[in-house]
Order: structure tokens, then C-alpha cells, then sequence
């Protein structure tokens, strides 16, 4: 055995310090960074240990089921979002599908921000509508759409704050108390903002939810996905639907993420703060109709965001660029877009976010391009939307970047 004593962490620890030191207990070797465990399966010492291990849920025996790197960044994300338990899962995708096989069924009604992410809009109205569960979907920032849309039936509320890619705010503790004047719960997806800023638990959430493929990894590494909440759902209801379908995050891509969140309050900190000055450089460009950024006081949800966010804006800027030649229609903007886009030389054009290198992209046809085209409108995607997920560069270089196709623009 190791001579060092693990010490259990002292409570009321900042969120900063839960995100380097919040782990399992050290291997028998007493390393100081967490261990990489790459196994599938874990020796019992004899038949009656094995099944007394496999009865408990808690114990580990196999790595769909439980893996100490896996369950390191559980009790990391949980204590950062200040929740009992957290839940790790393959994508962000992947979380909500096992939220919605804990909670819904068929018959069961869903009340959804119509500014989600694409994907989170497909699996909503199409995959759980083929289970029959509805949804409907509504503004954002609307409370009365929220409050016409409850059903008896309904039993879960679900939004994105702020929203990808229009940054739209909604008011977390508003919807909280309207989701429990209901009998639903409330479940928000904290990915923009992470913990290093927003903790939607503290503000009445049950469930908050991660694509810890971005700004939790940090560098576009790997993909992972997380729910956060009480053990009565994370570990009671959660637990058991993952272990039996498999939706289990890898332990290496664990581990990454591990890694990644020791530096995420940092990094969240100074991309924030880069993304701040890059929207208000866009506000003054004569090429751009609208910028979409919380941080900005002509956010329509500004001060709501200030108050949530920490004071800070996030790290995603959205802009509509104007079209060509001046024409409005939805061709002559999509062509100013792609012309922006294709113009840059620094940037990358991808459709991740939350990497330290700045993603540049299109939202209408790659994150939202499986919608219709009344979803996208519906959602406020126009042809002439770009965003940018700003990164670590020079902010000055990223300008210098943007402006290569901003100033070759033909506008009024």
C-alpha cells in the first residue's frame, strides 16, 4: 500500500477547486494525477465476492456498468454543478436520450424551447414522437408559451440557456417554479455556459445537462455527455437504463475530460472575455445587421444573463451578416455568409464549439440543416447567421480574420 493518506476534500470548496481536486481516492501508488483504468472487466477474488459485487451497482465489475476514471468525473461534474450525482455518458445526445427513457413514456408530454440545438429539436419531435411522446415547442423567452403549452400530461421541461446559436437567455428560475407548479421537472442544458459560469441546480433545475464534448474537454478532443441531479433520478432511475443499454462513456474519453476541467474556469474566464471584444468590434461593422451576443448590453436578455451567467457573456458570438449587393432574400444572405466564411485563413470552419481554437460555421446548413425550413425560421436561422465559437488566438487575429470577407462585401 501507498504511505500517502488520502484526505477527504473539507466542505465548501470553490467550484474552481472541485474542478481540480474532486476525484476518487489515489490507487495504491498514490498518484497525483487521476489513473487511466483501460479495462473492460475487474478480477474478483472468488465466486461469493463476484456475485455479491454483481448485486451492487456500486462496485465495479465491469465497464459498461462502472469504471473508476468514469465514476472520477462523475463526482467531479456533480460537485461542480453542486448536485447530489452525476451520470456520464458516449455524447451529449446520448444524455438526453437517457433522459427522456427515465422520465417519459408513451402518452407523456414535453414542453421544449424551439431555439435548441438541432439535434436536440430532431430527437424530441421525431424519435420520442415515434414512442409517442409529444412535444411542443415554444419561445424561449416567452413565459406565457410556456405556461399555455402544460398539459396534464406533462412531465418535463427542457431548455438550452443560452441557446445554440442565437444565445437567447431564458430565465432558469422562472421556468423552474412553473415546471413545479405543473408536477414536471425542469431540466436545462448547461453546455454554453458550464459550471465555471452557470449552475441551473442552484437556481431550481432538476437535471442539468452536458455535451462535455465542448468546453468541458476543451480542446476538441473527444466526445462525452453528462446529466447531473439528485440520486433519486441520476443513480435510481438513470443508472440502471444506462447499464443495460450501453450509452457508457469510454474510460479514456473520461479521463480527457478529467483533464480538461481543471483548467475550465480559466479557460471559460478569458474566451468570455475574448468573445466580449469580438462582438463589440462586430457591432461597429457597416457589413453586419445584428450580433447575438449575451455580453452586449443590446442583448434583449442581457441583464437575466449577467445575473446567471456570473457577469459573463459565454464564449459564442452569432451574427447576421447582410446580403449581397444589398438583396435581402435568403439566397443573396446565405451567399454573404458562405463568402465570410470561406474568406478566413486563421479560423477553422467546423461545426464544433468550446475548442481553444476558434470554429467559425454555418448554422442553417450544418448544426440546423436537418430541420425545415419552418423549423429553422421558427428558430429565428436565417441564411445570413454565422458563428463563432471564439477561441484562445489573439483576438486581434481573429478580427484581422473575419474582416477579410467582411470588407470584401457588396452591401448597401
Amino acid at each position: 500500500m501507498s504511505d500517502n493518506v488520502h484526505r477527504p476534500l473539507p466542505e465548501g470548496l470553490r467550484p474552481e477547486t472541485l474542478a481540480v481536486r474532486t476525484a476518487l481516492a489515489p490507487s495504491q501508488h498514490g498518484e497525483n494525477s487521476e489513473a487511466l483504468f483501460l479495462t473492460t472487466a475487474y478480477v474478483q477474488s472468488d465466486a461469493e465476492t463476484s456475485a455479491r459485487k454483481f448485486s451492487n451497482s456500486e462496485d465495479f465489475t465491469y465497464s459498461r456498468t462502472s469504471n473508476p476514471t468514469v465514476r472520477s468525473l462523475e463526482a467531479r461534474l456533480a460537485a461542480m454543478e453542486g448536485t447530489e450525482a452525476a451520470i456520464a455518458t458516449s455524447t451529449g445526445m446520448s444524455a438526453i436520450l437517457l433522459l427522456g427513457m427515465g422520465v417519459l413514456k408513451a402518452g407523456d408530454h414535453v414542453v421544449c424551447s424551439r431555439s435548441v440545438f438541432g439535434s436536440t429539436i430532431n430527437l424530441f419531435a421525431k424519435e420520442f414522437g415515434k414512442f409517442g411522446v409529444e412535444t411542443t415547442f415554444v419561445s424561449q423567452t416567452d413565459l406565457a408559451e410556456w405556461r399555455a403549452a402544460i398539459k396534464p400530461t406533462t412531465k418535463l421541461f427542457f431548455a438550452e440557456t443560452p441557446t445554440n446559436p442565437l444565445t437567447e437567455i431564458c430565465d432558469i428560475r422562472a421556468l423552474a417554479e412553473l415546471a413545479h407548479g405543473a408536477g414536471a421537472i425542469l431540466a436545462v442544458d448547461n453546455t454554453y455556459s458550464t459550471p465555471a459560469l452557470q449552475r441551473p441546480a442552484q437556481m431550481g433545475a432538476d437535471i442539468v445537462m452536458h455535451s462535455a464534448t465542448k468546453y468541458m474537454d476543451g480542446q476538441g478532443r473527444v466526445m462525452a455527455g453528462a446529466l447531473c441531479g439528485p440520486n433519486k433520478l441520476i443513480r435510481d432511475v438513470f443508472g440502471p437504463i444506462l447499464r443495460t443499454v450501453g450509452m457508457t462513456l469510454a474510460p479514456f474519453n473520461a479521463w480527457v475530460v478529467l483533464k480538461g476541467l481543471e483548467t475550465l474556469s480559466l479557460r471559460m474566464k478569458a474566451q468570455s472575455e475574448q468573445a466580449l471584444a469580438i462582438a463589440r468590434w462586430l457591432e461597429g461593422r457597416p457589413e453586419v445587421a445584428r450580433v447575438h451576443y449575451p455580453g452586449l448590453p443590446s442583448h434583449p436578455q442581457h441583464e437575466l444573463a449577467m445575473r446567471q451567467q456570473s457577469g459573463q457573456g459565454g464564449a459564442v458570438v452569432s451574427f447576421d451578416v447582410k446580403g449581397q449587393g444589398g438583396d435581402d432574400g435568403p439566397e443573396a444572405a446565405r451567399a454573404a455568409a458562405f463568402h465570410v466564411i470561406d474568406s478566413t485563413r486563421v479560423v477553422s470552419i467546423a461545426t464544433n464549439l468550446g475548442d481553444t481554437k476558434t470554429i467559425i460555421t454555418h448554422p442553417a446548413t450544418t448544426s440546423h440543416g436537418r430541420l425545415t425550413e419552418a423549423q429553422r425560421q421558427a428558430a429565428g436561422i436565417g441564411q445570413g447567421l454565422i458563428r463563432l465559437a471564439v477561441g484562445l488566438e489573439h483576438v486581434d487575429d481573429i478580427c484581422d480574420d473575419l474582416l477579410r470577407g467582411l470588407s470584401t462585401l457588396t452591401t448597401r
